[in-house]
């Protein structure tokens, strides 16, 4: 048996996409850097979105979260300026995400239950994307 990958990214319009599984290390944290920084450097000339969802993701080892910390400093570098989470309320994966990620005067951050609100959301601020859906495997 495969198996699952730990993430799945993509690019639809000025919008990165995201599905994140399993429990991270720093080794998977800097593999999705990694990949995310090759999407968004297409992107870095003008403002762009991420979406991501985190429901199958089951947290990381403290030694991921500063590479994501990183991420999140190069992408709002690089013009990042919204980023929307759907994950069902988990107070853990709220904690951990709110270590990791904070909104600033320049990027905003929002969290959704399910994903059409956080599409619409994106819609609603410019950035519409090819597909509304973040679960497929494919």
């Amino acid at each position: 048996m495969k198996p699952t990958p730990k993430f799945k990214l993509w690019r639809e319009q000025r919008v990165i996409l995201a599905s994140i599984n399993g429990s991270w290390n720093r080794f998977t944290a800097e593999d999705y850097a990694s990949e995310f920084k090759a999407l968004a450097v297409p992107l870095a000339g003008a403002d762009w979105a991420h979406i991501v969802y985190l429901d199958n993701w089951q947290l990381g080892v403290p030694e991921m979260e500063p590479v994501i910390k990183q991420l999140l400093h190069w992408c709002i570098r690089h013009n990042l300026r919204y980023a929307a989470q759907v994950y069902c309320p988990d107070m853990l994966k709220k904690y951990q995400l709110d270590r990791m990620i904070v909104s600033t005067h320049s990027f905003e951050r929002r969290v959704y239950p399910n994903e059409q609100d956080a599409f619409a959301w994106l819609a609603s601020i410019g950035f519409a994307t090819d597909t509304n859906q973040l679960q497929h495997t494919g």
